[in-house]
């Protein structure tokens, strides 16, 4: 898998998942756009692509705010020229059971997991069509497919992203554009650590691998997505659950 002559942006690329993709795709060749609200975090993840010999440029960005999606779009663009891959990977979670969840908690969940990926293609899918080349992936979560207690806002967002994902892929397939979403299971990132350990352990005897993943192993599956290789493969949701979800 070689991306030389590619350009990727990632959101949520400050740390975790999103973090591993926009390496994983510098490793391989690729410019990376990276984008998130800690511009110091960002700045770390850009100069250790840099001295590996890659190229990246870190893009503030609040993916819950339309304009600042405009904007960052817009300077990564004039940075490099063009976008040719877009992973949408920024997520929050605000966990309540629904009987007691706030509106404002819901609203922010969707705003931010689901709706932010919606504008972020808009902004990339006029020079895909254009260019007749384009790979769009959408990080979405085991939790959107066999859905969470206490997680209504964040499974919905999830499950939302996966429409999305068939959804876009139909309407650009004629312009050699695919559009793909990564399911990752249980992870160990960031957003994972603060579980408790008896959620660890519960969590263990569902997997049937009997491991966590790993955010590098969420991050090949999105590169081979964004690949040549992967090129008749759209509107598929490609799970990383180590057997969590099976069919």
């Amino acid at each position: 898998m070689a991306f030389s002559e590619r350009v990727a942006l990632v959101t949520g690329a400050s740390q975790g998942i999103g973090k591993a993709c926009a390496l994983r795709l510098a490793a391989a060749g690729a410019s990376v756009a990276l984008a998130a609200r800690n511009l110091e975090k960002l700045n770390g993840v850009v100069e250790e692509i840099t001295q590996a010999g890659g190229k990246a440029a870190a893009f503030p960005l609040d993916v819950g705010d339309e304009e600042q999606i405009k904007s960052a779009f817009k300077d990564a663009i004039g940075k490099f020229g063009k976008i040719d891959i877009l992973v949408n990977n920024a997520g929050v979670t605000k966990d309540q059971l629904v009987m007691r969840m706030k509106r404002a908690d819901w609203d922010s969940v969707l705003n931010t997991n689901l709706t932010s990926a919606y504008l972020c293609i808009q902004q990339v899918i006029g020079s895909m069509l254009k260019q007749r080349w384009g790979r769009i992936i959408n990080i979405t979560s085991v939790f959107g497919q066999m859905g969470q207690a206490g997680q209504a806002n964040y499974a919905a967002s999830k499950a939302g992203l996966i429409g999305l994902t068939m959804a876009i892929a139909r309407e650009v397939a004629s312009r050699n554009i695919t559009c793909n979403a990564v399911a990752p299971g249980f992870i160990e990132t960031a957003m994972t650590s603060g579980l408790g350990e008896d959620f660890r352990q519960n969590a263990m005897k569902v997997i049937p691998l009997g491991r966590v993943g790993t955010a590098e192993e969420v991050a090949n599956a999105v590169a081979f997505l964004a690949s040549d290789e992967a090129s008749y493969i759209s509107g598929h949701v490609l799970n990383v659950n180590g057997g969590m979800l099976m069919g």
